[in-house]
């Protein structure tokens, strides 16, 4: 399922090649985040015609709306938002606890000084609550009940029929106790065991359908010891790869990225869930990691801000009122190829939705051929040049 092919000297990062029965994704690759079904105001076709090699979706949104048994019946979540490649699912347990919790996109991830093991929002009531066996949580739609465990997410996953999915894991903060974090590893261990059984129950049971991969996630917060036993432990179940999960300080993340992949198996893919700026993405490759995910070129997208090598920039601003230029020179995405920043800030000044469906496009192909640059200097062997002088010009 997985090849390496370059490595980085003196670190842990690689090229190499994920299989699956929709195609290949070269790696390292950034994978645009079409929760519903759809990467927000951009068709398909346009997704692919910018570079992109996969989609992931999530199960929590796709169980409440439309129902993965619906999309069983459309022939898979590919053949059902009409995308030609591979496709990955998340296990819907970031969702469940996090806007179980009143968050949103992001769950606690500034504590300094904070320890509570009952976070929530301000101002939010408590939607999720997790037992032994699951999660009970109440729809962030509509406040109907429901109930998430191992065996239910498989299922759900299975039904969306993914190439790659996610074991059901319980997503702790940075604020949670030491004590809580052990108690929440162990249960994600044994939830990782119930997962591991129920999918091969259902693979077993529908040997016409394509084999999907099961990733284990790995948890453990800041803390070095259970990020490692979280590893080998998850490594010891035969998962085809892995996921790096929960909350993590960005001025932590290629540390704990690297403890982390040190000790899962060479020969199988990991993916780094929910991170998505330019020095982020240099982090996780550089400490081993071949997939990413996020939701923030879409979400910033929609609100007039996109990225550019010489760093963020807001189209909203009176300085792009006579701007006929594209975004970024350097750019060869369909925007800027064809439309200008005077455009784009009449759009959104207008409140035209095409301002939205634009810069999405150029957001993503930005993500997408980033990490595919970075690719290209692993195999050439100068990635960490590659690192320095991209920074270099990104943070100044």
């Amino acid at each position: 399922m997985f090849t390496v092919e370059n490595s980085i000297e003196g670190a842990l990062g690689r090229s190499g090649t994920i299989s699956t029965p929709h195609g290949d994704i070269q790696t390292p690759a950034f994978i645009p985040v079409g929760t519903k079904a759809t990467v927000k105001a951009v068709l398909p076709e346009s997704l692919s015609a910018l570079g992109a090699q996969a989609v992931l979706a999530n199960a929590y949104h796709l169980y409440l709306q439309p129902g993965h048994e619906l999309i069983d019946e459309a022939g898979g979540l590919a053949k059902f938002m009409n995308w030609p490649g591979p496709t990955f699912t998340d296990s819907g347990g970031f969702q469940v606890l996090s806007l179980g919790a009143g968050f949103k996109k992001t769950l606690a991830m500034d504590a300094v000084g904070v320890e509570s093991d009952d976070v929530i929002a301000p101002g939010k009531d408590r939607l999720a609550h997790v037992d032994e066996d699951g999660v009970t949580f109440k729809s962030h739609l509509d406040g109907s009940k429901h109930r998430f465990t191992p065996e239910v997410s498989m299922q759900i996953q299975h039904g969306l029929g993914a190439d790659i999915i996610f074991a059901f894991d319980e997503l702790t903060t940075l604020m949670n106790s030491r004590t809580y974090q052990e108690q929440s590893l162990a249960r994600t261990q044994r939830w990782a065991e119930r997962c591991v059984a129920e999918h091969q129950r259902l693979t077993a049971a529908h040997p016409d359908k394509p084999r999907q991969a099961l990733f284990g996630v790995v948890q453990g917060a800041q803390h070095e010891d259970l990020r490692r036993k979280a590893a080998r432990d998850l490594a010891a179940l035969g998962f085809d790869g892995f996921g790096l999960g929960g909350a993590i300080e960005k001025e932590s993340l290629g540390e704990i990225c690297s403890w982390v992949n040190e000790e899962l198996p060479e020969n199988k893919p990991r993916h780094l869930l929910g991170i998505g700026e330019p020095e982020d993405l240099f982090e996780g490759v550089e400490a081993g990691c071949d997939t990413f995910d996020c939701v923030t070129p879409s979400r910033v997208a929609r609100s007039s801000r996109v990225y550019t090598p010489d760093g963020r920039y807001n189209l909203n601003v009176a300085a792009s009122t006579r701007a006929f230029v594209p975004i970024s020179e350097d750019c060869d995405c369909y925007t800027c190829a064809n439309y200008t920043r005077a455009y784009l800030r009449h759009l959104f000044k207008a409140n035209e939705m095409l301002a939205a469906t634009l810069c999405t496009i150029h957001n993503e192909h930005f993500f997408v051929s980033l990490v595919a640059q970075m690719r290209s200097s692993i195999n050439a062997g100068e990635f960490k040049e590659f690192k320095t002088e991209y920074l270099g010009r990104y943070l100044s």
